[in-house]
Order: C-alpha cells, then structure tokens, then sequence
C-alpha cells in the first residue's frame, strides 16, 4: 500500500505552470493521507540526483509533475523496479498521460489516481542504455529536432515551427536499413519511428496500433515523399489514418536496429545518439498508477 511518496516537480515545464500545478497535487495528495516529499529538478542533473537519493531512501512511489521529458528520466531510474510511477500531466505534449489515460489539466484527479492505489505494469523501450516510454524518432522529425536545437534567436513551438521550415526546405530521401525479428529491409524513407507507445509531439498518432502491454514495437515508415505530399499527409498523422496511405508501410518486431547515416535517434523527446541504435521491447519493465475507471492502456 502507497503511504509515502515523493513528488518531482519541473518547475519550468507547460511554461512554468507545473509548479503551480505541482503544489495542487501535493495538496491534494496529503487531503488523501499521503506522506508527501516533494522535490524540484531545475536542471536535469539535479534531478537525478535527488530522484536516486529518494528511491536509495525508500519511498512507495514517484509522482513525475511535467511533461514527457520529466518522465523519461524518471524511467531511467524506476525501469526494472518495484518502485510505482505516477503521473500528473503538467507539460506540453503529456503522450505517456494520453497513453495511459491521465487526465490532463486536472491535477486533483490525477492525484486521486495515485491516492487510490491501483498500479499496472507496462513495456518500454529500451535504446542502447536508455529506457523510453513512448517513440523513437529517427528521420525528418529527428532533423527537425536537432536544427531547432540550435536555433537561438527563437523560444518555445516559434523555435520548433521556425525548424520544421528550414528543414522542409532541405528535405530528401534517407537510405535506412532495418533489421527486424525475422527480416532485413532497406527502405528509402522520410521517418521511421518506433513505437512502444502510440503518440508523440503533443498527440500525433505515428504508430496508431501501438499498445504498452503487448511486448511489441511498432514500426512506422514514412518513405521518401515530396514536400508537398508531406505537408499534406500532416494532418493524417494526428488522426492515425496515415497508415492507410500508399506511402507508408508498418511493422512490428519485439527488436529493431535502425541504420542510417547522419541521422540522429530521438526517445520521448529527449536525444538519444547517432544511428545505428538497437531497440528492444521490454515487457512489464515500469509499474504506473492507472484509472481505475480506465479500459486497459493503449
């Protein structure tokens, strides 16, 4: 039974709201006779640190108050243990959330889901020697990533807009090789995403079918279209029905490596290294706290 837990706070994250959404929590939390420690990561390092210095002491569970980012340095440290995670949506894309049916922008009811004690455990990723919870980009997506990255001069999704231009301009076919379970296959491609959840960036339904139990990876590839066709395939890959189109071909294997030169991996968000990375299915490697009026996670 979860008595005490400790909560980690990005004060930064949704803008600078998680903190204010973070104090709601931790009010509420303690409204349901819950010992609550609460922390704050202002730099990743930081928070690393004190989220080991919390589990070495003992605590029943991890409340993760941020986005997708937050979230996947949790899993680096809670994969593989006994030690539950729960969520309270407070970033900007919040994908794990939508995977597991976290309400979002509701911080005493995603508390409530953790007070109420109902835990599962769910597959993630794992990359090299880095635990994932949602999807592995590689390609376009990727590149647009990385040039945002070091586009100074904007701040926020202007920065991300600003790169998904410059990149569209220079976009061109990528010569992937991918090796499945049972198969090798070379593909010249616009992305290829691996799934374990179904959704990144805020919503967009890449590997619809994907779910977090199956002990599955999904694979989405998008091969090389035009400029013009990728603008116009965009909407279709929020709503998921991308994968009806002629362009694009799906997969799944419990292992993949991706190859591909000049290409960097991303995972939930956050850098994962130059390809080639392997990518394996972990099954049950995180317990989380659920909705106990929630069907069973996608």
């Amino acid at each position: 039974m979860t008595r005490s837990v400790t909560v980690l706070t990005n004060p930064t994250a949704g803008g600078g709201r998680a903190a204010h959404t973070g104090r709601r929590a931790v009010a509420r939390l303690r409204e349901r006779e819950i010992h609550v420690t609460a922390i704050e990561g202002r730099t990743p390092g930081d928070a690393l640190a004190l989220l080991n210095r919390a589990v070495d002491s003992g605590t029943d569970a991890v409340v993760a108050v941020g986005g997708d980012g937050l979230v996947n340095l949790v899993i680096q440290v809670l994969a593989g243990t006994d030690t539950p995670m729960g969520l309270i949506p407070a970033g900007t894309g919040n994908d794990l959330a939508r995977v597991l049916g976290i309400p979002r922008g509701d911080a005493v009811r995603a508390a409530d889901i953790v007070a109420d004690d109902l835990t599962r455990t769910v597959d993630l990723g794992r990359a090299g020697d880095r635990w994932f919870a949602t999807v592995l980009s590689s390609g376009f997506d990727s590149l647009v990533t990385e040039r945002a990255s070091r586009l100074r001069w904007f701040g926020g999704p202007l920065r991300y807009n600003a790169a998904m231009i410059l990149q569209l301009a220079t976009l061109e076919k990528l010569s992937y090789v991918m090796e499945l379970d049972d198969a090798e296959l070379r593909v010249d491609a616009t992305l290829v995403a691996v799934g374990n959840g179904s959704c990144y960036g805020g919503g967009m339904s890449i590997c619809p079918a994907a779910r977090v139990d199956d002990g599955l990876l999904d694979i989405t590839v998008v091969r090389g279209v035009s400029r013009t066709r990728l603008l116009r395939m965009s909407p279709t890959l929020y709503r998921g029905t991308h994968i009806d189109l002629p362009e694009v071909d799906t997969y799944t294997s419990e292992r993949i490596t991706l190859k591909c030169e000049g290409i960097v991996a991303y995972a939930d968000g956050e850098r994962v290294g130059e390809l080639p990375v392997t990518v394996q299915s972990v099954p049950g490697a995180l317990r989380v706290f659920v909705d106990r009026s929630c069907s069973s996670p996608g």
